[in-house]
This record gives C-alpha cells, sequence and structure tokens, in this order.
C-alpha cells in the first residue's frame, strides 16, 4: 500500500466547528437496544474505530482529546459505548461475531480499529475472521490474546502494538509474543505507563496512532 504524503500531525484539539471536527453524541439502534457513540471529523475520511477498556467508555476518547486529534487530522473517527458500558443499553451478544454484526450498522468498512484491554475480546476474532475488513489494527494490551495469538500467526493485518512498560495485568512479554506472530506489525512500548497506556503518555500515543491511520488507511 502505497503511503501517503506525510503531513503535519496536529496534537491539539480543534475549535468547536463541524469544519474542524466538532464531536457528536448520537445512539443507534442495534439488536433493537440502544447503542451510543461519539463521532467527529469528515465522514469520507479514513475511518478509525475506538473501543474501550472495562473501566472505561467512549468518553474517555473525548476527555484524552483523541476524537478532536484524529478529526482534525482528516479522520472519521467513531467511539463506541460497548452494550451495557456508558448510554449503550445491554445486549447479550457473541464476541466473535459483534464486529462483523456492528460495522454495517455504523455504516462504516474497513476501519483501523483501536482495542485497549477489553476491546481485544471482540476485536481480535473479528481481525483473525476477517483481515481484510480492517484496514489496521491497534491493540492495547488487548484481553484475550494468548487464546487467538495461535490463529494470528503469519497474518499480515498492519498492526500498531501498543503497550505500558509497567502494564501488571497484561504482561509487556505479550507485546513481543504479538509481534513476532506478525507479518506486518510494530510495537510502541510507553515506558512507565500501566494497563491504559494512553492515558499516560497521550502525546505519544496520538502522534503514532495518526501515523499510523495515514500509512495504512486510504481515504474513501
Amino acid at each position: 500500500t502505497a503511503e501517503k504524503p506525510a503531513g503535519p500531525v496536529v496534537l491539539t484539539p480543534p475549535s468547536t466547528t463541524p469544519a474542524s471536527g466538532a464531536i457528536v453524541a448520537r445512539d443507534v439502534d442495534f439488536h433493537r437496544k440502544r447503542l451510543h457513540l461519539r463521532t467527529a471529523g469528515p465522514e469520507d475520511g479514513p475511518a478509525v474505530l475506538l473501543l474501550h477498556g472495562q473501566r472505561f467508555d467512549s468518553s474517555t476518547w473525548e476527555s484524552l482529546g483523541t476524537l478532536a486529534v484524529l478529526a482534525q487530522n482528516g479522520m472519521q473517527a467513531i467511539a463506541i459505548d460497548a452494550p451495557g458500558y456508558g448510554k449503550s443499553e445491554a445486549i447479550e451478544l457473541d464476541p466473535n461475531t459483534f464486529l462483523e454484526e456492528l460495522l454495517p450498522a455504523l455504516g462504516i468498512s474497513r476501519p483501523v480499529i483501536v482495542a485497549p484491554s477489553m476491546g481485544g475480546i471482540v476485536a481480535l476474532p473479528f481481525v483473525v475472521a476477517h483481515p481484510d475488513a480492517v484496514a489496521g489494527f491497534v491493540p492495547v494490551g488487548p484481553a484475550g490474546l494468548e487464546a487467538w495469538l495461535p490463529r494470528l500467526q503469519g497474518s499480515t493485518v498492519p498492526t500498531l502494538i501498543v503497550w505500558g512498560s509497567e502494564d501488571t495485568i497484561m504482561p509487556v512479554a505479550q507485546a513481543d509474543e504479538l509481534a513476532a506472530a506478525l507479518k506486518n506489525g510494530r510495537k510502541l512500548i510507553l515506558q512507565g505507563a500501566p494497563h491504559p497506556a494512553y492515558l499516560e503518555r497521550p502525546a505519544e500515543f496520538h502522534e503514532a496512532l495518526v501515523k499510523f491511520v495515514n500509512e495504512v488507511a486510504a481515504p474513501r
């Protein structure tokens, strides 16, 4: 895949105008239940789907500035509240097919999927089963990795592996195992950061994420 010409990476939150990435909160119907999400950025930009960890929801990506940074760099950012979290209603779901059903409901295709911690439970099976439906994968200390690692051997999905050097929940050694399994993976170890590494080092995380999306996702 040809790389896009490198442009400036904007790391400051934008002004609150639609052109620069106003954040819009809305609900969609998913399995006849309310699924809450926050979106920002142009609808024709590369899609970035932001999942979240167990202690968080889509508001994390707003308060951290991730939605704003992605939008100001011309990307379509979509952060969801997982069913039963935030403002989304709980549903019975199969984690192995959750994203397969969710992406059409959101009207997005071939996103870059950012999957911290609990997000790995739904992202890993999708990446394994539908590699061509993923422009890029950004696991951040993902849960469920040990179970899915054998099926990721030789995967060509472009992957930015993010880990906190002080992660006491998912050992950082798993980042090395994942990188060794993938044909197109790279690591970003955030020094001094705990399990939700992006919270500790947001500027470094955002810069790497924007660069990665620019490399792997062509505008639609």
